[in-house]
């Protein structure tokens, strides 16, 4: 049985206005001035310049009283055409919230290399073969799926039952697996390796065959298992080599490249990999100047010739018909969401700059030094504190954000550490600690690397007191191996 009750309840939900800020405020400078620039393409009330203020407070002080006719014929109030007024209403129309909700879910365009891809360049191959309509179909959907490393990670059955599936030819593994090796003759030397193993000797094959090359091959194919788990010995007595010969086969498998395509000119992650900071620290006579890195993203400004059509609207009272009514209804939407977008951009600089400032106050030491060891301990709620942030905000500020210094860039994040104490009772940051171990690993013995028995005694000797399973995370933070992979003859 159905029945109606009244209940009242306490409800936080983020406004569209809120939404929108905490997505500018995750955006990297340079996804910003694409976000930017779609904007000012997408909304005709948004334009380049500086924002008059004088027209807007103007604005803000028009008031309409009088009724309005509606589509209907009836008489309202409802419609209330000031730009003050509809910027701070409480209820939200739905067409604002289908605005904004829009424009949440919609991404600027991302600024791509203008050179050839790595797929271009290898279909550009692909025609200069005499192939089969078959096969030039296999070839295509195999280098569709040849990623930016330059490998299939694609298991070739999976791959023809793609092609029965989607365009209905009947191939095997074995066909697939021929047209792979036509493919793995393409530039550059390595495509299309299924593993690291045959990335190394697709290179190999390339070059000018030798007693080296043909010693080195025999190592990839027979050993590779033991060179990956660096069982010397067992390599040696296989080949029937000593320490000096074997140094040679690894000298010439370390000039192989295991990523053939990764630093491609056309693909997408290298076209974004170029950091743009979004904060310039600067020291001028001891003092730390900091600016932000705006020069690429324009003043913006509520179009004048919108902010007039409300005037208009206003001033002809005599002629306040249905299309005049939907007509108005689009300039406050498009209005709303320029000033919208105005108030969230100027709110996204003021955080950021606040939570820089926080963060060069915790480590001025560091930005006047550029010393490593003179990083002090800092989590975000260290910098909440001094920005008047939440966490939250402070995490969204520092993530995928760089600021450049008189030292070099750096991340955002490179600045955040945990704390722990020395023996002394001293607090100190752990990366100090990391970079301590790095020193010792890079300077040690590499027939008889550290193990993370002997690091824990190693800090232990300097006054650092931790345990054993905390060296091997620090270690592996700083994506060093364990001991017996960074053993070498």
């Amino acid at each position: 049985m159905f029945k109606q009750q009244l209940q009242q309840k306490l409800q936080q939900k983020l406004s569209p206005q809120q939404i929108q800020f905490i997505k500018l405020l995750e955006l990297p400078a340079i996804e910003l001035e694409e976000r930017v620039k779609h904007e000012l393409e997408e909304n005709p009330a948004l334009e380049e310049g500086k924002e008059m203020s004088d027209d807007l407070d103007r604005l803000d002080d028009e008031r309409d009283d009088s009724d309005v006719t509606d589509m209907n014929g009836n008489n309202e109030n409802e419609l209330d055409i000031s730009l003050g007024d509809y910027r701070n209403e409480d209820e939200i129309p739905d067409y604002k919230l289908r605005e904004i909700s829009e424009r949440t879910e919609q991404k600027g365009d991302v600024p791509f290399s203008d050179t050839e891809s790595l797929n271009e360049f290898l279909l550009d191959q692909l025609g200069l073969q005499e192939l089969s309509p078959q096969q030039e179909l296999i070839a295509r959907y195999i280098i569709g799926n040849i990623d930016d490393d330059g490998y299939l990670r694609r298991d070739l059955s999976a791959i023809a039952d793609d092609l029965m599936f989607q365009e209905g030819e009947n191939v095997t593994a074995a066909d697939v697996a021929a047209v792979l090796s036509i493919i793995q003759e393409f530039d550059p030397a390595g495509v299309g390796a299924r593993n690291l193993q045959e990335c190394l000797l697709l290179q190999l094959r390339r070059r000018k065959p030798s007693e080296l090359i043909s010693r080195t091959e025999q190592l990839l194919e027979n050993y590779f298992d033991e060179l990956s788990r660096k069982h010397f010995d067992k390599i040696k007595r296989g080949l029937n080599i000593d320490d000096e010969q074997l140094k040679q086969l690894i000298r010439e498998i370390n000039t192989l490249d295991p990523k053939p395509c990764v630093s491609w000119g056309g693909s997408m992650e290298t076209a974004l990999s170029q950091v743009y900071p979004d904060f310039l620290v600067e020291t001028v006579n001891g003092e730390l100047i900091l600016s932000m890195n705006n020069r690429e993203i324009p003043d913006l400004k509520i179009s004048r010739e919108f902010a007039d059509m409300i005037q208009d609207y206003a001033g002809n009272k005599a002629n306040q018909t249905a299309q005049n009514r939907e007509a108005v209804q689009f300039v406050k939407q498009k209005l709303d969401s320029a000033q919208w977008f105005i108030d969230a951009i100027r709110q996204r600089q003021q955080t950021l700059q606040r939570t820089m400032e926080a963060i060069i106050q915790l480590q001025r030491e560091f930005f006047l030094t550029g010393d490593e060891a003179s990083l002090r301990p800092m989590i975000l709620k260290d910098v909440a504190e001094r920005a008047g942030y939440d966490i939250s905000t402070i995490s969204r500020v520092s993530n995928s954000k760089y600021v450049q210094t008189n030292f070099g860039i750096y991340p955002l994040k490179y600045f955040f550490s945990e704390s722990m104490q020395t023996d002394t009772g001293e607090e100190i940051s752990t990366r100090e600690v990391k970079s301590i171990m790095k020193s010792y690993i890079d300077s040690e013995d590499k027939r008889k690397p550290l193990t993370d028995e002997k690091l824990v005694g190693i800090l232990k000797e300097k006054g650092y007191i931790i345990a054993r399973r905390t060296v091997a995370k620090y270690r592996e933070q700083l994506d060093i191996p364990v001991a017996r992979l960074r053993k070498e003859i």
